[in-house]
């Protein structure tokens, strides 16, 4: 755990690890964030990057809330049942969510694109099929979520690697959920040390 975000920092904390320890990563999941593919590149010579199925739906949820905040749906609970999964959606959650929907087309089709983008990712694809239907998905949803999926589209080939062996990194995910409440119930710290002491306790 080290207090930076640069990459050679990123670097220089990786690199402390054997290279015969580092030669046996085969795959590394990360977000979007453009640092990524030059450090896993200098520190994991034979992994392959895989872009995080979470984030890419996290940057689709995203989009999804805005479009309703700009269509001016604001009632009580709607952001949660859009962003729910569907297949999660109780009987009367699906029932709200038809009455939401049916108060903007634009809306519908945004909750139409994110849920076909989280169907890919259950489909059992391998790399070549998964691309394909990325594709499929990047050229009916580039009119509702343009700047989302020019994002995709820079970054296909590393979201595509999920369908080699569907790796993710929420685990990470639980334990990053786990700092931000620790710094929540801190109310901030003295120094990156004390940080460090306490997350690492």
């Amino acid at each position: 755990m080290i207090d930076s975000h640069q990459q050679m920092d990123i670097i220089e904390a990786l690199e402390q690890q054997p290279i015969a320890v580092r030669e046996q990563i085969v795959e590394v999941s990360v977000d979007m964030w453009g640092g990524f593919p030059k450090v896993v590149e200098k520190v994991f010579p034979n992994a392959t990057l895989v872009i995080d199925r979470f984030h890419v739906m996290k940057a689709a949820n995203k989009e999804l809330n805005k479009i309703r905040r700009q269509v001016r749906v604001f009632d009580r609970g709607s952001k949660f049942i859009l962003l729910k999964n569907g297949v999660d959606l109780t009987e009367d959650e699906k029932q709200t969510l038809e009455q939401l929907l049916n108060r903007s087309k634009r809306l519908r089709k945004a909750y139409e694109s994110k849920e076909e983008l989280r169907a890919i990712y259950e489909s059992p694809l391998t790399v070549e099929t998964g691309r394909l239907h990325f594709q499929e998905w990047l050229n009916r949803a580039q009119k509702i979520f343009s700047e989302m999926t020019t994002t995709i589209r820079n970054h296909l080939d590393d979201i595509c690697n999920y369908f080699r062996t569907r790796t993710t990194s929420g685990s990470m995910e639980g334990i990053n959920n786990r700092i931000k409440v620790i710094k929540r119930q801190a109310y901030g710290f003295v120094n990156f040390g004390n940080f460090r002491k306490l997350l690492l306790a």
